[in-house]
């Protein structure tokens, strides 16, 4: 890279104990905010936020994950959860049906307030008191 020139942002984050960080580059592929019952209920709130990069734009940098496997009773694919071992937080989230992607847990940035939302994914199963944005897309199912 030549003098003075910048490279893409680089953003970065880690589990609530500290344990785990990492460090992701660029903008996000896409950037969903999920309602389905399974991500209210391994978040233990009302969905999960999750923008995915490009494999190749996320590095860990400090700990190692654990990994659980959750296979969708409604697809049949696995879901692999990368969290940290000591605190438990949901840091990852790798997809069979996208495994050339990351999503990375939205709260766990240092700075969650730098991307975007482009969908809300699963709106079939959103609680009620849950109001949708107007300028994304909201998919009853994904």
């Amino acid at each position: 890279m030549a003098p003075g020139a910048e490279g893409p942002a680089e953003h970065l984050g880690g589990c609530l104990c500290g344990d785990v960080r990492y460090a992701v580059r660029g903008q996000p592929f896409r950037t969903s905010v999920c309602h389905c019952a399974y991500c209210q209920r391994r978040t233990g709130t009302a969905f999960g936020i999750l923008p995915f990069f490009p494999r190749g734009q996320v590095r860990l940098t400090q700990g190692a994950l654990s990994f659980y496997r959750h296979v969708s009773d409604e697809s049949g694919r696995w879901l692999d959860h990368g969290f940290c071992p000591r605190c438990a937080t949901t840091v990852t989230l790798q997809t069979e049906a996208a495994p050339e992607r990351i999503g990375i847990a939205g709260g766990t940035f240092d700075d969650p307030t730098w991307f975007a939302v482009d969908r809300h994914i699963w709106t079939q199963s959103k609680l009620p008191w849950v109001a949708l944005p107007e300028g994304v897309d909201h998919l009853e199912r994904a």
